[in-house]
C-alpha cells in the first residue's frame, strides 16, 4: 500500500512538475519535451500518413521465399505426408514512402525533408498538406523550399497569427514591422529590397489599419510622405501634418503625378551628371530625400463618369506607370490600396500591377482582385487568400519578388495612434515645393 502511494506520489509530481514547465518555460519545453515526442509519433506514423495521402509508391522486389511441395511417390501413400521446402525468388510489389529525412525543430513546429519519388511534383504533396496536417493534430502543414527531388514540409503546431502584439520598429531607413508571419517572425517591409506595394482588401478586412501601420512607421523617419486620396480626403487629411503633399480630385492627382515624374526625372539626371546607377550610390550631400506615394483606392483613379474624363484617366495612368517603372532606382516608393483591383478598370492597371512586385491581399469579395493580387505569383497563395474569413481583420497573405509567399497579420493601429504620429513628427514634413524643386538638373564639369 505504501509503495503505490509512493509511486502515485512521484507521478503527480512529475505531471505536475511537467506543467509548471510548460505553463512558465514553453520554449523550452517544446524542445526538451513537446519536439522529441513528436519526432517519433511522426517517424512512426509517417508510412501509413503517406499510405492515406497517397504519396506511396509500388515498387517490385525480388524476395526469396519457401514454398511447401508434397513429395510425389511411394512415400505419399505412407500415413504421414511427406513434404519438400523448395527455394524460390519471386517478383513481388512493395509500397515504398518517400524517404523522410531528419525533422528540424522550430519555435512553432518542425521542418522535414522529403525525397520525391520517381514522377512526383511538389504539387502532389502541396494537394496532401491538408491531410498530413489532420493526421498529425496539428495547426497547417506547408511546402517551402523546392529543390529538384526534394521538397520540405514546414509543420506549425499552432495559429501564431491568432494574436499579435505591437512589434518594435527596426529604426533602419525605410523599413517597417507591421505585424507578425505566420511562422513566428517579424513581418518587414523593406521599400528598398521591395519598391512597390499593392495592398488589396474588402472593407474591415484590415487594409486600411496596414496604411496606418505603414504611416506610423515611416512618420518618425526622414522622408516625404505623399497621398492620394479621391474620396474627398477624408482617409488621408488627418495625416496632413505629416504629408508634404495631398490630391483629393482628380485634376489634383494628374497635376501631383506630373510633379512627381518632373522630380523623379530631375534625379535621374544627377545621377547621369555623376556616374551613379541609383541614388543611394550618390555622395550623401547630393542624395535627395526618399518619397513614399500612398495610393488609397486606386480603382478612383481609373473610373470615369463620362467621356470627358477619358483624357485626364488616361493620363493619370501613364503618369503613374513611370512613376512606378522608374522610382525604384530614384528613392521614389509606391503603396497602392484598393478595394476592387480587376481588368475592367482598364489596361492601365494590369501593367500597373506588373510594376508592383510586393502583394499583400487580404480578405476580398470577389475573385478577380485575389487573382490580380496574387494570380501571376503562385496559385497555392491564391487559394489561401481565397480561404482567410471575414472575421479576421488584419490577416493577409503576403507575397515579395523572390516568389515567396506567408501568411501574415498586421498589428492593430487605431486611427488615432496614427493621427498621433503623424502630429508628433510633423516638424520632419518636407516642404513639397522646396523638395521639388531641391534636385536641380546637374550638368557635368567641363
Amino acid at each position: 500500500m505504501n509503495d503505490s502511494l509512493l509511486v502515485l506520489g512521484v507521478l503527480a509530481a512529475a505531471a505536475a512538475g511537467l506543467w509548471a514547465w510548460r505553463r512558465y518555460h514553453p520554449v523550452s519545453f517544446w524542445y526538451g519535451v513537446g519536439f522529441p515526442a513528436r519526432a517519433v509519433l511522426v517517424y512512426l506514423t509517417w508510412h501509413h500518413v503517406a499510405s492515406g495521402c497517397k504519396l506511396t509508391r509500388n515498387r517490385r522486389r525480388f524476395r526469396l521465399t519457401l514454398d511447401a511441395v508434397p513429395v510425389v511417390g511411394p512415400a505419399s501413400r505412407s500415413a504421414a505426408t511427406v513434404v519438400e521446402h523448395k527455394r524460390r525468388v519471386r517478383r513481388v510489389n512493395v509500397e515504398r514512402s518517400p524517404r523522410l529525412g531528419i525533422l528540424r525543430p522550430t519555435r512553432l513546429g518542425w521542418r522535414m525533408r522529403l525525397r520525391l519519388h520517381d514522377g512526383q511534383v511538389p504539387a502532389d504533396y502541396e494537394k496532401a498538406a491538408e491531410g498530413i496536417a489532420h493526421a498529425w493534430r496539428v495547426h497547417s502543414v506547408r511546402v517551402v523550399d523546392v529543390r529538384p527531388g526534394r521538397v520540405t514540409l514546414w509543420a506549425t503546431m499552432r495559429d501564431p497569427l491568432v494574436e499579435v502584439v505591437t512589434v518594435p520598429e527596426t529604426g533602419e531607413l525605410l523599413t517597417v514591422r507591421p505585424g507578425k508571419l505566420e511562422n513566428g517572425r517579424d513581418w518587414l517591409i523593406d521599400f528598398r529590397a521591395v519598391p512597390h506595394w499593392l495592398n488589396v482588401g474588402a472593407t474591415q478586412s484590415g487594409k486600411s489599419n496596414l496604411a496606418n501601420a505603414l504611416l506610423k512607421g515611416l512618420a518618425p523617419q526622414p522622408v516625404a510622405l505623399v497621398g492620394f486620396d479621391l474620396k474627398g480626403g477624408v482617409e488621408f487629411t488627418p495625416y496632413a501634418p505629416r504629408l508634404s503633399a495631398l490630391a483629393t480630385t482628380r485634376k489634383e492627382s494628374v497635376d501631383l503625378l506630373v510633379e512627381l515624374v518632373g522630380e523623379v526625372e530631375n534625379r535621374m539626371a544627377t545621377c547621369r551628371a555623376h556616374g551613379a546607377r541609383n541614388v543611394w550610390t550618390l555622395p550623401e550631400a547630393l542624395r535627395p530625400v526618399p518619397v513614399v506615394v500612398l495610393v488609397d483606392e486606386v480603382a478612383e483613379l481609373f473610373l470615369m463618369a463620362d467621356k470627358s474624363e477619358k483624357e485626364q484617366v488616361a493620363k493619370t495612368a501613364t503618369t503613374l506607370l513611370r512613376v512606378a517603372q522608374l522610382g525604384r532606382a530614384f528613392a521614389v516608393y509606391l503603396v497602392v490600396c484598393g478595394q476592387r483591383v480587376g481588368s475592367d478598370l482598364g489596361p492601365g492597371v494590369t501593367a500597373l500591377r506588373a510594376q508592383l512586385s510586393g502583394r499583400v491581399c487580404h480578405h476580398v469579395n470577389d475573385p478577380e482582385t485575389a487573382n490580380m493580387a496574387l494570380g501571376d505569383l503562385d496559385p497555392a497563395a491564391l487559394d489561401a487568400a481565397r480561404a482567410i474569413p471575414a472575421e479576421t481583420p488584419g490577416v493577409c497573405i503576403v507575397a515579395g519578388q523572390d516568389g515567396s509567399w506567408h501568411r501574415a497579420r498586421s498589428v492593430y493601429v487605431p486611427e488615432h495612434e496614427a493621427e498621433q504620429a503623424a502630429r508628433d513628427f510633423a516638424h520632419l514634413t518636407p516642404d513639397w515645393e522646396s523638395l521639388v524643386g531641391s534636385a536641380p538638373i546637374v550638368r557635368p564639369a567641363a
